[in-house]
């Protein structure tokens, strides 16, 4: 991404969060980058648009990575995991994105909200397929459905940006750690969290090392 470009997004991820995408006119952005309406034109067809690439921005971020998870590991235990982990962090890379995200996604255009709808349930597919084969190759619990399960961990990741400060008492990696450690107790089977495979997820292998 180009330097103007990103100076653009920026000035609009903190005006955006100070007086509402409808409150910010592209001058204002332009001005307060530094940047000319022809600079501005010359990456974005109007405001509309750039609203659409902060949404797009974490969205395709944590799609990626989770079909990067799948194709790098074999077995669901260590793809849920690692989805887990990238999906945590982006509360950390992204969080201005992300509370743009909350506050003004009701300001996207049809067409621009159809193509981040696609990609989020693409990433929502990605969780339940995980869980799938994990109940398939008997690691994950089978007794829990599979869309209440995927739907509870995005339920609880989701709202970490309504709690999560940089400065906080946590860092992004130790909150990602935590929440591996809860969800992967809660749905894999017994017989799996014995496995000194995945001993490394869980928080109190992290402490005693």
């Amino acid at each position: 991404m180009t330097d103007l470009k990103e100076r653009i997004i920026q000035s609009s991820l903190e005006l955006f969060e100070k007086h509402g995408y409808h409150g910010v006119s592209i001058n204002q952005i332009v001005e307060h980058c530094g940047a000319s309406k022809g600079g501005f034109y010359h990456y974005f067809h109007s405001k509309d648009e750039l609203l659409y690439v902060i949404h797009d921005t974490f969205i395709t971020y944590v799609l990626e990575k989770a079909n990067q998870a799948k194709q790098t590991y074999n077995n669901p235990t260590e793809k849920l995991q690692a989805i887990i982990e990238s999906f945590v962090k982006v509360f950390d890379l992204y969080k201005p994105h992300i509370s743009v995200f909350y506050q003004e996604s009701t300001y996207l255009k049809p067409d621009y909200e159809e193509l981040i709808k696609k990609k989020r349930d693409q990433f929502k597919q990605n969780i339940f397929e995980v869980l799938q084969e994990g109940q398939d190759k008997g690691e994950f619990r089978s007794i829990l459905p599979v869309e209440i399960t995927g739907m509870a961990v995005l339920g609880m990741v989701n709202w970490t940006y309504k709690w999560y400060r940089k400065n906080g008492e946590k860092d992004i990696e130790e909150i990602s750690h935590v929440f591996v450690d809860l969800i992967l107790h809660s749905v894999l089977t017994g017989e799996t969290l014995q496995q000194d495979r995945y001993t490394d997820f869980f928080l109190q292998t992290k402490m005693n090392s």
